[in-house]
């Protein structure tokens, strides 16, 4: 069984190893639909199920994940690309404890409680920041550190490590990008729920630290299907339209030939003067995306002129038929590492996975590696901060990543552009960290 990519940057080179793709990967990355069927291998990989898997092991991780309830389907998923880490990349003492959480807190505390009572010496999981939070407490009592599939960095802590790729990474990364080419004026477009007070507070931060301006923020209600007020106040929509009037009515009453050119050039045009801003970010997805965008032209907000920026959200094959998303950058992990693991992982169960299930691979795949390395110098724990947070960090298939002692995760992501035919890579992921700590 061919192994994917997964480096312990601090025991070997820093940089991303480029893997021997087993078939030549797509050009352009997709969103995984349920229902569609690969090629199984020779040798299907064994059903995993709430149990030790491979016993008896020395060294035990639990993996908590949501095997029932409202989002089995993503938790059988993730527990699919962390059975692929076992398989490829295990030691003869690593065991691999497995725990339904259901999908709720107090499932999620259970489970965690399972896991330690068989001896985990490291948990990995939960998929929601509530469920992690419910465990913190369950973990911490037993001194075991806790690696969660979320993003929320509300919940991170001395040995709570949130995984996710966060917010305000993606925020970094492209406003970092946008800044770089020389864009300086910066507006945001944020639904009003938790999710949009962090983006923004990001962008803030972003912007601050580029020495860039943020001249617009504006929020909108993500449950209406009507933001055309708040993209007017954004776009000035109703001073510049008043201001193209106002022109048009001063050049009516002159009879000059340059008036009549000016007057002719006004003809058709409904708005006139500068937006404040020539980069506007779009945290959102999908069919509210798809809404949002075609308004913003709408109201003379050109994408010609002002480039549309937006997150990992962004990573969704629909959105690539909206023409006023054309030439928008986004921020996403390398595509040609995720796209070498979707086809592996097409092969081994018949679906394509969703695009969080490379955190169960990658988190897996960083326990196993951390237990071979202990296992080299005789040594049976593992998982101390120390060894987590180690400074050169992990190279996975979401490319590199490393834990700071705060609980937080730095990632290298890339930027990607909208094109009809596709996503591109606009600008690479960095393929090793800076030394230490940032």
């Amino acid at each position: 069984m061919a192994g994917l990519a997964f480096t312990l940057a601090a025991c070997a080179s820093p940089s991303v190893p480029t893997p021997e793709p087993e078939a030549q990967p797509p050009n352009v990355p997709e969103v995984p639909q349920a229902g569609e069927t690969g090629t199984p291998p020779e040798e299907p990989l064994p059903e995993a199920t709430e149990e030790t898997v491979a016993e008896p092991r020395q060294v035990k991780v639990g993996l908590l994940l949501p095997l029932s309830g409202a989002r089995a389907d993503v938790g059988q998923a993730i527990l699919n690309a962390a059975q692929l880490a076992l398989f490829e990349l295990a030691g003869d003492r690593f065991a691999l404890v497995i725990r339904d959480t259901r999908g709720t807190p107090q499932g999620a505390a259970a489970a965690a409680q399972a896991v330690l009572d068989e001896g985990a010496s490291l948990i990995l999981g939960p998929l929601f920041s509530t469920s992690a939070q419910a465990v913190q407490p369950v973990a911490a009592a037993a001194a075991v550190p806790m690696i969660t599939f979320s993003n929320n960095t509300a919940i991170a802590g001395p040995e709570t490590f949130v995984m996710g790729v966060t917010p305000s990474t993606q925020v970094n990364r492209v406003v970092d990008y946008a800044a770089a080419q020389g864009l300086r004026r910066f507006a945001v477009l944020a639904p009003e729920n938790e999710y949009g007070n962090v983006v923004v507070r990001a962008l803030q931060e972003a912007v601050f630290r580029n020495a860039v301006e943020l001249s617009r923020v504006v929020y909108y209600d993500p449950r209406t299907t009507d933001i055309s007020a708040e993209v007017q106040v954004l776009a000035d929509f109703n001073q510049r339209r008043a201001a193209a009037e106002a022109q048009r009515r001063d050049l009516e009453g002159r009879t000059d030939e340059a008036a009549q050119r000016a007057l002719q050039r006004l003809r058709g045009v409904e708005t006139v003067g500068l937006l404040p801003f020539d980069a506007i970010l779009l945290p959102a997805s999908g069919q509210q995306l798809l809404s949002v965008a075609p308004l913003l032209a709408y109201y003379d907000v050109d994408p010609a002129e002002v480039r549309f920026l937006g997150t990992a959200l962004w990573e969704d094959p629909t959105l690539l038929r909206e023409p006023t998303l054309q030439g928008g950058w986004f921020p996403a992990p390398p595509p040609a590492l995720w796209n070498t693991f979707r086809k592996r992982y097409e092969d081994s169960f018949g679906d394509k996975p969703p695009r969080v299930a490379s955190l169960g691979y990658d988190a897996v795949a960083l326990a196993a590696v951390l237990e071979q390395r202990a296992a080299a110098g005789g040594s049976f724990l593992p998982y101390s901060v120390e060894d987590i947070t180690q400074a050169l960090g992990f190279a996975g298939i979401d490319g590199i990543f490393r834990f700071l002692p705060s609980g937080e995760v730095q990632r290298g992501l890339a930027v990607l552009e909208i094109r009809q035919a596709g996503f591109i890579e606009r600008d690479p992921a960095p393929r090793a960290f800076p030394a230490g700590i940032n």
